[in-house]
């Protein structure tokens, strides 16, 4: 008996959605579940909403009801996220595919130099002078730089 899921997830793919072939590459690297409390949701269908946030920018809460309860998916990722599941899964597909020869590594090294404004640096409005506060003498109107000078 074929289920509905099972003909959806394995015949039909939408823009964007993991392929049978990435599933079968990624399946084996995600944690299983350890048999306390409530079942997970299928891990390919979080996924899939996790993609669609990520492909098209938009809050947790407009993913497609297709991927399941928004909650599901952004509690996922952030486990997932924390406890290094995502870096796991990202090294292991490199190692991977740079084994055979899929990967080709380049690196850009941009020597670009920005510079602020000295206003921006976050001194005081009144400025300094050499590193040394000026402060002014009330009785005599003098201005000192050196505070303990009267």
């Amino acid at each position: 008996m074929i289920t509905v899921a099972a003909v959806r997830w394995s015949i039909v793919v939408r823009r964007g959605e993991l392929t049978d072939k990435a599933w079968q590459r990624i399946e084996p690297l995600l944690p299983a579940t350890d048999g306390r409390g409530r079942p997970w949701r299928d891990h390919r269908q979080v996924i899939d909403g996790i993609l669609c946030r990520w492909r098209t920018g938009a809050p947790w809460r407009d993913i497609p009801k297709r991927y399941g309860p928004w909650q599901t998916c952004y509690e996922r990722f952030k486990r997932w996220d924390t406890d290094g599941t995502w870096a796991r899964l990202l090294e292991q597909m490199q190692v991977k595919d740079d084994s055979v020869g899929n990967v080709e590594w380049s690196f850009a090294i941009d020597s670009t130099i920005s510079r602020a404004h000295q206003h921006a640096a976050g001194a005081r409005k009144g400025g300094t002078t050499a590193g040394r506060s000026i402060r002014s003498n009330r009785k005599s109107g003098r201005r000192s730089a050196d505070p303990g000078e009267d």
